[in-house]
């Protein structure tokens, strides 16, 4: 009996401390395709001199055109919890916002539920 609880509370140990990797792999993931995303909208800019309004949306850029025959994205983004990236145009910070909500995707949070945004991305590569 004293096993089995030994091997329950370890498994419990494991799996909390697995999960916040696994939280901060989807978190690193969204960073890199909100980068990604930011290139593309900077893309945009640079041959449209604009940029995408928010009605557009990031779907403007996944359309084929003369000058991108295959898009600047191959697909229209979702965040690594399966949830579309939010773009306003014009940002609050920036230019332009490009906001993941999270895995709850609802606006704040913390840990796994926390935003990522373009802003923030760009503040870390600097």
């Amino acid at each position: 009996m004293v096993v089995i609880v030994i091997i329950g509370l370890l498994s419990g140990v494991v799996t909390v401390s697995v999960r916040s990797y696994l939280i901060r792999g989807k978190q690193t993931v969204a960073r890199m395709e909100i980068a990604k995303i930011a290139q593309a909208i900077d893309t945009f800019y640079g041959e449209y001199d604009r940029y995408p309004t928010s009605d557009e949306g990031l779907a403007v850029l996944v359309e084929k055109s003369d000058k991108f025959a295959d898009g600047l994205l191959n697909k229209m983004p979702l965040d690594p919890w399966k949830h579309p990236y939010e773009y306003n145009y014009p940002g609050q910070n920036a230019p332009y916002e490009l906001i993941c909500f999270g895995a709850d995707h609802q606006e704040g949070g913390t840990g796994a539920d926390a935003d990522i945004s373009n802003t923030d991305v760009e503040a870390a590569s600097e």
